[in-house]
């Protein structure tokens, strides 16, 4: 929703071109909010109060402006106007900018760029999406291990103005590879031996990521060892930059995102909801309803092949809606349990004995909860007591495979490198369904012949 707070007032000021007015309006909120009052203006307008900023200010404040309006943003002026604004914003955020815009124009805003800029981020750009390569960013500390804490705290105060984050501070040799990290506040505390080297003051044990780790284990590592900040290596062990707490909130909020999408059977999008096209999105849901169609079908022609059982002992037909409802929400929330704990790293494929014992024991446990359950309803409308042994019987079984069913097939899906996310709870209702109206009525006949 846009805030229109501002607007009539910015307008104003833009029409009486008050200078002082637009520059104590960008300095004096945070840019975030700077850039929430400025959504309802047009391109050419927030450039006009833009221009009242310094460039390092303008670069923080585009940046928080959705990608879609960031690159209306950058269309608007001509690339080599937009260029240096562009260069102030951090290499990872530059890379994600670029590649939405139109090829020709995001060259053009690159030539612009310094040979070292432009070399960052084309080098940024080459990683594969969803990798920790993709997500870093070039501006880290790196501090040579042959420093003192006196040159190290002069050589930090040069680099500060262009690094992301100086809480942590990277060490390396003269090849580049990471050695050690040391804290800001380390090498404040060494100062009372100002000789002392870096190599003698730094943590060896480093915790970090290679360009190639997919981006959810890096979050995991993150969060498994509370980091701010976690450095990037190449195969050699080089540094070659650091995911900071920002970037991996970004991937917190988009894989959650994905996995929602998936737990209701839609492809996720790539744009936001409303700027996706109604065909693009009936597109992405309509596949996987047609999946799921076919196994609704499936469960029809099972039905259909008991339909004379069904003409001879017509009470069976009440208690169908809650043998298939009851198997499908055992097996949903098996399923969310396993999918989560790998999604959390709390389980893995290699669990799946483990898993397979724990959900069957919870199966029989809940079955038999469901079982007592059914069986005094059924006891109202089947015609003998006896005859009401098939509902109790069927939700048991019907329990534990549901619980079964939806504890293995996120495995499986995780063995064979797909999303485990991807068995989503239509999935698992529908194949439930399916083995819950054969089970149901194959116990029937069972019991009952």
């Amino acid at each position: 929703m846009i805030n229109t707070l501002y607007l009539p007032e910015l307008r104003e000021m833009l029409a009486e071109n008050d200078s002082d007015g637009l520059r104590e309006f960008c300095t004096a909120l945070h840019p975030a909010r700077t850039a929430e009052f400025m959504e309802g203006l047009s391109p050419e307008e927030a450039w006009g109060v833009l221009d009242h900023a310094d460039l390092s200010l303008q670069g923080e404040i585009l940046s928080y402006f959705d990608y879609h309006r960031q690159v209306e943003m950058l269309e608007a002026r001509p690339p080599e106007s937009v260029a240096p604004v562009v260069a102030t914003m951090s290499a990872d955020d530059q890379v994600d900018l670029l590649g939405e815009v139109e090829e020709e124009t995001a060259e053009q805003i690159l030539a612009c760029f310094s040979v070292d800029d432009r070399r960052d981020v084309l080098r940024l750009s080459n990683y594969e999406e969803g990798t920790a390569g993709a997500i870093m960013t070039t501006e880290m500390a790196r501090l040579s291990e042959n420093l003192t804490a006196r040159e190290a705290l002069k050589e930090l105060t040069d680099q500060a103005e262009h690094l992301e984050t100086i809480y942590y501070l990277y060490v390396v040799d003269d090849f580049g590879s990471l050695h050690g990290v040391v804290s800001t506040r380390d090498i404040v505390s060494a100062l009372s031996k100002p000789q002392k080297h870096l190599s003698e003051i730094m943590e060896t044990e480093v915790i970090h990521a290679n360009v190639l780790d997919d981006q959810e284990d890096v979050l995991r590592k993150m969060a498994d060892y509370d980091l701010l900040a976690i450095p990037v290596v190449d195969e050699e062990l080089r540094l070659v930059g650091i995911i900071t707490h920002d970037d991996i909130l970004d991937v917190v909020v988009e894989e959650a995102a994905e996995d929602a999408y998936r737990a209701a059977a839609v492809e996720p999008l790539e744009e936001t909801y409303l700027r996706t096209s109604v065909l693009t999105l009936s597109r992405k849901r309509g596949v996987w309803l047609a999946v799921l169609f076919v196994g609704a079908f499936l469960t029809t022609f099972a039905l259909e092949q008991f339909e004379s059982d069904l003409e001879r002992i017509p009470w069976l037909v009440i208690f169908i809606p809650l043998v298939i409802s009851t198997g499908g929400n055992s097996g949903n929330q098996s399923a969310t349990l396993v999918i989560t704990a790998l999604n959390k790293g709390e389980a893995s494929v290699r669990d799946w004995w483990i898993i397979m014992r724990r959900e069957l024991a919870m199966g029989l446990i809940l079955g038999l909860i469901m079982a007592f359950m059914g069986m005094l309803l059924a006891l109202f409308k089947s015609p003998t007591p006896y005859s009401a042994l098939v509902v109790p019987t069927t939700l048991v079984l019907v329990v534990i495979a549901g619980t079964l069913i939806g504890s293995m097939l996120p495995l499986m899906f995780k063995k064979i490198g797909l999303d485990p996310a991807l068995m989503s709870n239509p999935f698992v209702a529908g194949l439930i369904d399916l083995f819950g109206i054969v089970i149901y009525l194959k116990v029937a006949l069972l019991l009952l012949e």
